[in-house]
């Protein structure tokens, strides 16, 4: 689909449903970080033949206990071209924009990607 037919703020909106979908018990996770958009990933950190639809940098929770005093926040990123562009239908985005965060999430929960997939979030 044409990345257009969802313009940035639409996508945010979504981003937004998205985070108020999240359970409760997720939340305290989310609260410590920056979820930002993009529209895409930047050239300089793209891999061949890779397609990346969101981005988590920071440390896993399972690796610290909270973010020490002083230091930026972990990120999550949702790139909106390529989430847009893996869709068939504008409708299907907002799941899809869902999916790619909730993904992300895991991530910062301390998942691998097999483990993401065993649980369906892959």
């Amino acid at each position: 689909m044409d990345p257009d037919a969802v313009p940035l703020d639409a996508f945010e909106a979504m981003v937004v449903d998205a985070l108020d979908s999240l359970p409760d018990w997720v939340l305290p996770v989310v609260r410590e970080i920056a979820v930002l958009v993009e529209d895409e990933q930047a050239e300089s950190e793209r891999r061949p033949g890779v397609l990346l639809l969101g981005l988590y940098r920071g440390i896993p929770r399972t690796s610290h206990y909270g973010r020490s005093p002083g230091t930026l926040p972990d990120t999550i990123t949702l790139y909106r071209v390529p989430i847009v562009a893996v869709c068939a239908r504008v409708e299907d985005v907002p799941d899809r924009v869902r999916r790619v965060l909730v993904h992300e999430v895991g991530h910062a929960m301390g998942l691998s990607e097999a483990r993401l997939r065993e649980l369906g979030w892959g």
